[in-house]
């Protein structure tokens, strides 16, 4: 399945897997930023199928940006691009992309232990957002 993907449709996955960990930790209080960059990241590269195969590799991934805004900028596009490209692949991944980006929400909220600040939860629901757009 990984080789009807191209390398920009894997840059976008990779992109938007990444990010998405990244954002919730800049959405995490102070003191949990670490613990949730961990633990989401650990829930990533538990992925399986295509999306697992495509983000075992890091490779093309290059988030940049002085600010949560400039990181937003790159990964919500990416998120909404994946899952286009995936649907038009095969639905049955695009469904396991937008799995693995939920379990990595729930390890991200897990490791914030206790209800999302408004921070995360408006986090939360920007990422859902591009994940359903």
């Amino acid at each position: 399945m990984t080789a009807d993907l191209t390398t920009q449709d894997e840059t976008a996955i990779r992109t938007a897997a990444y990010g998405t960990v990244s954002l919730l930790s800049a959405a995490g209080i102070a003191g949990s930023a670490h613990k949730i960059g961990t633990d989401a990241s650990l829930a990533l590269v538990a992925a399986t199928g295509t999306v697992g195969h495509v983000v075992a590799n890091a490779k093309g991934v290059k988030l940049k940006g002085k600010s949560t805004a400039e990181l937003a900028d790159q990964v919500f596009p990416a998120i909404t691009e994946s899952v286009r490209v995936l649907e038009a692949h095969d639905p049955a991944e695009a469904e396991n992309f937008r799995s693995t980006i939920r379990v990595v929400i729930e390890a991200a909220e897990r490791a914030h232990k206790g209800e999302p600040s408004p921070v995360m939860a408006e986090m939360i629901r920007k990422i859902n957002a591009a994940l359903n757009a």
